[in-house]
């Protein structure tokens, strides 16, 4: 355990005008305030507190990330407060210490969302100041290196696989590579113990058996290169961890023998021309593995890293990857953020190797739940990177299968939600398109467009989850409330009284709604009937106006007659977002100009089938399903959202047909969406056409043009499959 007088020094080997009262103040603070209690190791809880300050001094942070290692855990496990914080160390440790500060007081339904919970805190924490996330890996790195006195099987795991799912991969975001690999290591021989005794023993034999390999290789390579003049280049090797060999020999799907590149050696040397010197003269002296060349120094990664990676077949013929950096860039490799000193003018997380934290926060601000937001997470940390550029040279990294729509949002949340298409490379292209690494985007938007929630099948970002999700969510609601207001209004039309929206708020707490919205919800998703309502608001009121039973035997009679009143309307079907309140039914495929009925159905809103739908059998005796619908003027005359229409075709089985039938489409205005072959024989194909157009009258156009064509034997709208 580190002594006071050591933490001291090591600071102050870094830093020689660190505030040696304040460091000392707080080792005897923190020892008080934990006292007895001890850790399952059996050790005083104290030496927790003093390794996590330790691990921190190792990095060369500031003091007030040393004291905030020696309190983090004083304010949870202790009855100190916050307030004494603040008092003894100020405003900046308080601050650090409440967001190291675990959640615990808080009761969470699961592991799962606790670990979420804990996580938003964490990541909210960080946007203010990235020594939080320093501090909070150093305390996760010794609450590691002690997991074996957890005498619980089930806890270290759950400890470990959260390590390996959210704090290894975020030190190595921040480019903390040397406690990323320690964590990896861990956890990696906690959860995989078998996997990782195999492969160390196996590391363990090529040592012994190889006679120091590795020396003569980097023997070799330093001879090399002072003699081409680089007499300053450090040359080093190192076996690749365990973990890095498991993950290679899972994503590849190959064995222990078949890996060639289990050495890596680096070379550091004075600048990014000796970089590049050093490329050439490896290259021009070894065989190079072809696709094995990364350029990190003219494309850093997110995290700030640069480097020259190459694979050759070097000394001894043997497969080596050799990775060439400047003393600064290995510097920051090893060190990450740490190394940047960002911190210490109180700056905030800024800058292209920051771009991800704000990222998160974004998608923090629009996820619903914790689970939800963790999702995201682990989708932004986890997958590997492509890099793709705007038309101006602007670098954006994504996750690999990112799409054209994850990269409007990355570049803003407006640009993605007013996106209408892309060109990649100058070249129009799906929006459902993978993104390649170059690739280059110019992103087509207008400013009436909105999100659409098929994007939420192919993109690959959280951010853009996130948005796509909260305008599906706000949009839903805004159109289950305008279809329940005018499915109430319709009933109190109905019943002859006017209606206000006091008369509905009169009766919320019978529906179990906080406000009139609420209830409006509620009638138009179809979880509470317009009728149910109005009847609770007039209990009395008894119909006068209804005819009796037997004089209309089936709901469509009523709607087909003309015996409503004028001033009752049919509710009008605007040009609206498919798949929120109002749906449009695939075994009619109702098109403006149909005659149309909706069917209410619980918690979904409303399906719209045309009148004379063979699925409304289904619904005859239920008749307050049943609602009276039109299509809106605007919808109908000038063709809001094209619409598919289904059509039957029978033609020739000749050479030509199929492109001719596709072309006549195309000339009227029609765009297939779907085409299946139904029958074939020798003379004829007969085939289901599924086909975009604006309403009843455009298909009965496109289904006239077919008929005038030699090879179409017959051509008719139809229902159905």
């Amino acid at each position: 355990m580190l002594r006071q007088y050591e933490l001291v020094e090591f600071v102050k080997s870094y830093n020689p005008d660190a505030d040696e009262d304040a460091l000392n103040r707080a080792y005897v603070f923190a020892m008080k305030a934990h006292g007895t209690q001890v850790r399952a190791s059996g050790e005083t809880y104290f030496s927790h507190p003093l390794e996590v300050a330790g691990i921190l001094t190792s990095l060369h942070l500031d003091v007030a990330s040393i004291i905030t290692g020696l309190l983090h855990d004083t304010v949870e496990d202790t009855t100190v407060s916050l307030d004494d914080v603040r008092r003894l160390f100020g405003n900046d440790v308080a601050r650090l210490v409440d967001g190291v500060t675990k959640l615990s007081k808080i009761k969470l339904q699961s592991k799962q969302q606790s670990q979420a919970e804990n996580f938003r805190k964490l990541v909210l924490a960080m946007s203010e100041d990235i020594r939080v996330l320093l501090v909070k890996l150093a305390d996760r790195l010794h609450n590691m290196r002690t997991l074996h006195h957890i005498s619980d099987s089930d806890r270290r795991r759950r400890i470990a696989l959260e390590t390996l799912e959210i704090y290894a991969p975020l030190a190595e975001r921040v480019g903390i590579h040397q406690i990323k690999d320690e964590l990896v290591s861990i956890a990696f021989a906690e959860l995989y113990p078998d996997a990782h005794a195999s492969i160390t023993a196996r590391l363990s034999f090529l040592r012994n058996a190889g006679e120091d390999v590795a020396g003569r290789i980097v023997a070799e390579l330093k001879e090399k290169l002072v003699e081409a003049g680089h007499k300053d280049a450090e040359v080093q090797g190192r076996e690749k961890t365990p973990y890095s060999i498991w993950r290679k020999m899972q994503l590849k799907n190959i064995a222990f023998e078949q890996l060639c590149d289990i050495m890596a050696f680096r070379v550091v040397v004075g600048s990014v021309s000796e970089c590049y010197g050093v490329l050439g003269l490896i290259h021009s002296a070894y065989a190079v593995v072809p696709d094995k060349f990364k350029d990190y120094i003219s494309t850093p990664k997110p995290n700030g890293y640069r480097s020259l990676h190459t694979t050759v077949i070097g000394p001894e013929r043997q497969r080596i990857e050799i990775q060439i950096r400047t003393r600064e860039m290995h510097e920051v490799c090893e060190l990450g953020v740490a190394a940047h000193w960002a911190y210490k003018q109180g700056q905030k997380a800024e800058g292209v190797q920051y771009r991800w934290l704000r990222e998160l926060l974004d998608i923090l601000e629009h996820a619903q739940k914790p689970e939800e937001f963790l999702e995201h997470t682990k989708l932004e940390l986890f997958q590997d990177q492509v890099f793709c550029f705007t038309p101006k040279g602007d670098l954006y990294a994504l996750p690999r299968g990112a799409t054209p729509v994850d990269f409007a949002y990355a570049v803003h949340s407006r640009i993605g939600d007013t996106c209408v298409g892309a060109k990649v490379n100058r070249r129009l292209v799906p929006l459902s398109t993978r993104l390649e690494n170059g690739d280059q985007l110019e992103i087509l938007t207008s400013k009436n467009s909105t999100p659409s929630p098929t994007w939420e099948r192919f993109v690959a970002t959280g951010k853009a989850r996130a948005r796509i999700r909260r305008f599906v969510r706000n949009s839903q609601r805004g159109e289950y409330i305008n279809l329940g207001r005018a499915m109430l209004q319709k009933v109190f039309r109905q019943e002859g009284y006017d209606f206000t929206e006091k008369a509905a708020e009169n009766v919320l707490s019978s529906f179990r709604s906080d406000t009139v919205d609420d209830l409006y919800a509620g009638i138009g998703s179809g979880v509470v009937s317009a009728r149910e309502v109005f009847n609770t608001i007039f209990p009395a009121h008894k119909r006068q106006d209804q005819p009796p039973p037997s004089l209309f035997k089936h709901p469509l009679d009523r709607l087909r007659g003309k015996k409503e009143k004028k001033k009752d309307k049919p509710l009008p079907i605007k040009g609206l977002i498919p798949g929120m309140a109002m749906h449009f039914a695939r075994c009619c495929h109702p098109l403006p100009g149909d005659r149309i009925v909706g069917i209410v159905t619980t918690g979904k809103g409303v399906t719209i089938h045309t009148i004379d739908c063979a699925t409304l059998e289904v619904f005859s005796d239920m008749p307050e399903r049943w609602l009276d619908v039109s299509w809106d003027d605007e919808a109908e005359t000038t063709g809001v959202e094209n619409r598919t229409g289904r059509i039957s075709v029978s033609i020739l089985n000749e050479p030509g047909s199929l492109g001719g039938i596709s072309t006549i489409i195309g000339k009227n205005g029609g765009n297939i969406t779907n085409l299946r072959i139904v029958n074939r024989t020798t003379e004829f194909w007969d085939l289901l056409l599924d086909v975009e157009v604006k309403d009843v009258k455009h298909l009965a156009g496109v289904i006239a043009a077919l008929r005038a064509m030699r090879c179409v034997q017959s051509a008719q709208r139809t229902r159905g499959a």
